[in-house]
């Protein structure tokens, strides 16, 4: 009688290893399971947009009668689509206070836009960036950003001094003339003419110029040669595919995402942004131990960003390690420069839209700075008009969207209704800021919103281009400033009007982006 193929030596192994593949199998297929039983009673209280059992809320489309009229949500379209903001602030007005967004069958964002949800979840210093951020690790390693306490505190409570006001002071003239060498550039192409301009590329090497110059101490030229248009090219594209990582159900998963075709290209940009900064640091050390040599210290008028890290590094050397040398300046580099680039475009996009508070605040600062040949750090706080205008910029198209922790204990929110630990929590700053609830007519620019009366009237969690409570950004005063100074400059020099045919549509990412950038009329004033 032929013996069972069981019985054969090469075929029981394979037999074994089959039946424990699919008992692994089973088995994590039984865990997912309970996983969305368990998010699906936790988020039960908090109702949420129809969602497909599979795709979650990745294939949402309106439904609209005969007569185009929105009647609900079905399965076919994108919850956040590029440049259709307006799809989320319906999803604002129609669930008060928050809703669960479903990334596939297995995972939920929570987001919240509400200021009394955004107090308490800013308040807790016991969230974990350990889900969300750690799609930042791999380009940023874990800075400010991405760190846990007690390490994040240990990391603020070092860095911090790189921001004191006295610092910043000395900052106004080197970003004065970052700001000017980007006007020349303008002055060149407009010449006589009405000229249009896409200006988003301009001011993100501008920002960089400031950035490098200001936290690095590096002379560049970035803004005249083409030196460092790889790494701007990078950041744009990493931060890209780092949100599609985050938000599309298909790749979601690390390991399914490491061996797709951007997972490996976004291992390539790391690469590149950390040989970036790893030249930044070394070039310091090498100018910083040369000196030494010979001798010839000089005392510098302040204390850059890298001066204090590199000596924090000197002082507590057993636990700030190079590890988290290069993380710091690698959060501050991609972290410090586009934001403030996407702030000032949008600031110059409305002030091009709105020609009667563009005028007031040339108005304003003529008055301060006469022809703008100086600029000082006492100037920058009497342009009282501008900053309202900066502040109802920033409300309008705050450049970080939105800010994400999971929860490590249960939440309590004060309408009583509550989360358990582990679930993701986003707070939607670009919801919070067009919440009708908080703000009439959400989508006007009115600077008058952060007139001083006004201002006092209102939560004090309802306007957070910054967030808040102790995780608040570290670097707002250097941002604000750079606001400042940049803004006073281009309208004593240029008046700005909008190109009807290319309007504004945004990306949303990690960083907010125009989608076809940001196209300006530009006229030089005599």
């Amino acid at each position: 009688m032929e013996s069972s193929w069981l019985e054969m030596r090469w075929a029981r192994p394979l037999y074994l290893a089959f039946v424990f593949c699919l008992a692994l199998g089973l088995l994590q297929a039984i865990r997912l399971y309970l996983r969305r039983l368990r998010l699906l009673r936790d988020l039960c209280p908090f109702p949420a947009p129809p969602t497909h059992w599979f795709y979650g809320h990745q294939k949402v489309r309106e439904r609209r009668d005969g007569e185009g009229c929105c009647r609900g949500y079905q399965a076919g379209g994108e919850l956040l689509q590029d440049g259709k903001m307006e799809k989320f602030e319906e999803l604002v007005e129609k669930y008060p206070c928050a809703f669960p967004c479903w990334v596939g069958p297995f995972q939920a964002f929570f987001y919240i836009y509400d200021p009394d949800y955004a107090k308490i979840f800013l308040g807790r210093t016991d969230t974990k960036s350990k889900y969300l951020y750690k799609f930042l690790i791999p380009c940023l390693g874990k800075g400010l950003v991405s760190l846990d306490r007690p390490k994040w505190f240990q990391h603020r409570e070092l860095l911090t001094p790189a921001f004191n006001v006295n610092i910043l002071k000395s900052y106004v003239e080197v970003m004065a003339h970052s700001v000017n060498t980007m006007l020349g550039k303008w002055e060149k192409i407009c010449s006589s003419q009405d000229t249009v301009v896409e200006v988003y590329e301009h001011i993100n090497l501008m920002t960089l110029d400031i950035l490098l110059k200001c936290a690095f101490s590096q002379e560049t030229n970035c803004q005249i040669s083409s030196t460092h248009d790889l790494y701007v090219k990078t950041t744009f594209e990493a931060r890209k595919i780092i949100f599609y990582h985050l938000h599309s159900f298909l790749h979601h998963h690390d390991i399914i995402f490491k061996f797709s075709p951007q997972g490996q290209r976004l291992q390539e940009m790391i690469k590149i942004l950390q040989q970036y900064t790893e030249k930044v640091i070394q070039d310091r050390k090498k100018f910083l131990k040369d000196e030494k040599k010979h001798g010839n210290i000089q005392k510098q008028k302040y204390q850059d960003f890298l001066d204090i890290i590199l000596s924090a590094q000197a002082e507590n050397g057993n636990s700030f390690s190079d590890t988290d040398l290069r993380s710091e300046v690698n959060t501050f580099m991609l972290a410090g420069h586009d934001t403030t680039a996407g702030s000032i475009s949008w600031l110059l996009y409305y002030l091009a839209l709105n020609p009667e508070h563009q005028e007031r605040c040339r108005e304003e600062i003529r008055g301060i700075l006469g022809d703008g040949s100086s600029i000082t750090w006492d100037q920058l706080g009497e342009m009282s008009y501008t900053t309202m205008c900066i502040k109802e910029s920033l409300r309008l198209v705050p450049p970080v969207p939105s800010i994400s922790r999971e929860l490590s204990k249960p939440i309590t929110f004060p309408d009583g209704r509550s989360l358990p630990a582990g679930i993701a929590v986003v707070l939607s700053i670009w919801g919070l800021h067009h919440n009708p609830a908080i703000w009439e007519n959400p989508e006007v620019f009115d600077p008058l919103r952060f007139s001083q009366e006004n201002s006092d009237q209102r939560h004090p969690y309802a306007f957070l281009p910054f967030s808040a409570g102790p995780r608040n950004c570290i670097g707002q005063h250097f941002a604000m400033t750079e606001l400042k100074v940049a803004i006073a400059l281009i309208l004593l020099r240029f008046k700005v009007a909008p190109d009807p045919t290319r309007p504004l549509v945004f990306l949303y990412q990690i960083v907010l982006k125009a989608k076809n950038g940001v196209h300006l009329h530009l006229k030089k004033l005599s």
